[in-house]
């Protein structure tokens, strides 16, 4: 860190120690009371549980994004007459696998994966950390939901693309890459978008691998004063705003990808008229 700078950390720090987050609140009775008690009182807890839950999420829908976008060109592979029998098993195996790893992780909760994930991986011996353990099983669901979205994405792309780039002597391969996944990808960035919101509120079920992302962190404020109800109302604002505060982000992306809705045409011809 370059010299005269301090971390977000420090400066909350340095604000703790002055008493800026400090409201006389000795004895609070009312509900509000409560919550701005605890969350003056453990505010460092629920900033690390809030980075947590952030990280894991932009991690796990990351990587589960590129997982998909694998999966979703995996299902849409085809074979044409002229291959061999051996390259026709091989693809028909790839789709067999990718289908049912989407089925599995769709039709199930995500807390039943995170919880047999963590544990059955710890009975093979592998002593797997709670957090890894949290970004692998967002990672796996948001993949499969991800591949049957890439999937939709690529059969929005008109086939005559396709045919034009074969006819101009492209591959199947490069049809993919140069033509028709750029234009897919453009397609299903909304999707992506909500696939973050999701996680983000999702992660919440990481506590009971013993994540200490944000739900965990209000469930152990709350248990020491027996006030989780209010802990819970701190937690449900920090929430919204997360969500709230990203949703207007990528509200802006996607009117900046979307361009201008008018555009002049042939202006110089019809100049020229």
């Amino acid at each position: 860190m370059p010299a005269g700078r301090i971390s977000s950390r420090q400066v909350i720090k340095r604000m703790m120690t002055m008493g800026f987050f400090n409201f006389e609140i000795t004895d609070p009775q009312t509900s509000l009371e409560w919550m701005i008690f605890l969350t003056s009182k453990y505010l460092k807890m629920f900033l690390d549980g809030t980075w947590l839950t952030l990280y894991i999420a932009v991690l796990g829908t990351i990587f589960g994004f590129i997982l998909g976008y694998i999966v979703g060109i995996v299902q849409d592979m085809k074979t044409g007459l002229g291959d061999n029998i051996f390259k026709k098993a091989f693809v028909r195996l790839l789709k067999i696998i990718s289908a049912a790893y989407v089925e599995v992780f769709r039709d199930t909760p995500m807390i039943v994966q995170a919880m047999i994930i963590y544990y059955g991986i710890r009975q093979l011996g592998v002593n797997m950390a709670p957090v890894f353990a949290g970004i692998l099983v967002t990672t796996l669901n948001t993949g499969a939901y991800m591949a049957e979205t890439v999937r939709g994405g690529i059969g929005s792309i008109d086939l005559g693309q396709r045919e034009g780039a074969w006819a101009m002597g492209m591959s199947p391969m490069k049809t993919m890459i140069y033509i028709v996944l750029p234009q897919a990808f453009k397609n299903i960035i909304p999707e992506m978008a909500n696939t973050f919101l999701t996680n983000l509120k999702m992660t919440s079920v990481l506590n009971v691998i013993a994540v200490q992302e944000l739900f965990m962190a209000a469930k152990t404020v709350g248990g020491n004063y027996y006030k989780y109800f209010e802990s819970y109302l701190v937690i449900a604002v920090i929430y919204f705003v997360l969500c709230f505060v990203f949703n207007k982000i990528f509200n802006l992306m996607e009117k900046k990808l979307k361009g201008k809705k008018d555009y002049a045409l042939a202006v110089e011809y019809m100049d020229n008229q």
